[in-house]
């Protein structure tokens, strides 16, 4: 579908943001995830002025088309021949609403069957073989819960005992949570690991470490860190990260990127503590590093205030990252691409404490894309569009065939941007 000149196509850098959780309006098949009305952006902007009296101010996405992929209170659509960069919307292929699936399908890797879940808890079975094999004196919760409230709940027992704290959600996923002073945070990934082996042979997703600290006898309330770990499922299929690795591209994540692929195809990676430290590890990057695909997720929208349903706190976690957007833009040179998505949707005005079945956002920007305002992008077929499209900036039109012939999805972009760049600053 790409219509650019193969000579005009390839980029020396792209910069892929996964806005985690930042969904754009419910998918057609929303109904049946229970997620109909969900738009997290919309939503959003709407909840902000009933509960704090303002509009939500995202002057710098805006330029970029932000209002225009769906209605935002406070954020005004562009016309015709306003803005720069491109804006659209991608739908998801792959079932379900995970992490694990939305960023596995953006690099083309379709998702066709439904990981396991387990909404009542693991079996006795599965729990007495873990805890046999990991020499653990029990286990705390065994339930779908909310991380923050299954601690309180359950975290001065944790501390008394010495039992972890199992419990999951509606999505493929088994957590575990651990005080980092009294059990041990190597313990935690100990035990995390023997988990990750059983969750293989369950079909699960991911196994994630959730260590938090805190003393309520002396006043101190429990709290997660970021020392978090998630383990996931290995890919069943080859990647675009593969395809750039074979073709001796270099590979960066920065914050969970790698755990997601199970380390696969990401030749080193950095691990943050949220957003601000993440934008701020991302700007560093941007500056050294000249050459590949440098992949970012930004968590606290998600793992801060869509699942903890906390509006305000998501609507200042937009405005911290569209202040930091002009600098990032101004280390963009012309054979640079910046891409911006999320991997699902997690509607903090949503009733419980699960993601959301939503359209991603996509708004992509390079100094050498031509014409006057923003381009519409429209309605992208599937999350692999992205894949196809870094695939072309990175290796040109004629890696296409090469992609597809490992059977990704996707189809490129890079073409309607309209890149002018013709030389390589190499």
């Amino acid at each position: 579908m790409a219509d650019s000149d193969p000579n005009l196509a390839s980029f020396d850098r792209v910069i892929l943001i996964v806005l985690d959780g930042v969904g754009a309006g419910e998918l057609p098949d929303a109904p049946k995830y229970k997620d109909i009305g969900s738009n997290t952006l919309g939503n959003v902007a709407r909840e902000l002025e009933k509960k704090s009296g303002r509009t939500l101010r995202l002057p710098n996405l805006g330029k970029l088309g932000v209002g225009n992929i769906t209605p935002m209170l406070g954020v005004p659509p562009l016309k015709a021949g306003e803005g720069q960069g491109a804006y659209g919307k991608a739908t998801e292929l792959s079932h379900g609403k995970d992490t694990t699936s939305g960023h596995w399908e953006m690099a083309g890797l379709i998702v066709n069957k439904d990981f396991q879940t387990f909404p009542n808890g693991f079996s006795e079975e599965i729990i007495a073989r873990w805890v046999k094999e990991c020499g653990l004196p029990g286990i705390l919760g065994n339930k779908a819960a909310s991380g923050t409230e299954i601690i309180e709940e359950l975290g001065a027992e944790h501390v008394r005992t010495g039992k972890p704290i199992v419990y999951t959600s509606a999505d493929s996923v088994w957590q575990i949570a651990a005080h980092e002073e009294t059990f041990g945070l190597e313990r935690l990934y100990e035990i995390s690991k023997a988990a990750r082996k059983i969750c293989d042979e369950l079909d699960v997703s991911r196994v994630i470490a959730r260590p938090f600290i805190g003393d309520p006898t002396r006043g101190i309330p429990f709290k997660r860190t970021y020392n978090r770990k998630d383990l996931a499922q290995i890919p069943f299929g080859q990647t675009i990260l593969d395809l750039l690795v074979s073709k001796k591209i270099p590979t960066l994540g920065i914050g969970k990127i790698s755990s997601i692929y199970a380390g696969i195809g990401i030749d080193q990676n950095i691990d943050t503590a949220g957003n601000t430290d993440g934008l701020r590890v991302l700007q560093e990057q941007i500056s050294r590093v000249k050459k590949g695909l440098i992949f970012c997720n930004l968590i606290d929208f998600d793992m801060l205030y869509g699942h903890r349903r906390d509006v305000v706190g998501f609507a200042e976690a937009l405005e911290e990252f569209d202040r930091n957007l002009p600098e990032l833009l101004a280390e963009l040179g012309p054979r640079d691409l910046l891409i911006m998505t999320a991997d699902h949707g997690n509607d903090p005005t949503y009733p419980g404490s699960d993601h959301t079945r939503e359209f991603i956002p996509l708004l992509a920007y390079s100094p050498s894309t031509s014409g006057a305002g923003a381009i519409d992008l429209g309605t992208r077929g599937c999350f692999g569009d992205i894949g196809a499209t870094v695939t072309e900036a990175l290796l040109g039109k004629a890696s296409l065939p090469a992609y597809r012939n490992l059977n990704l999805a996707g189809e490129s972009f890079l073409g309607k941007l309209k890149p002018v760049n013709a030389e390589s600053n190499a």
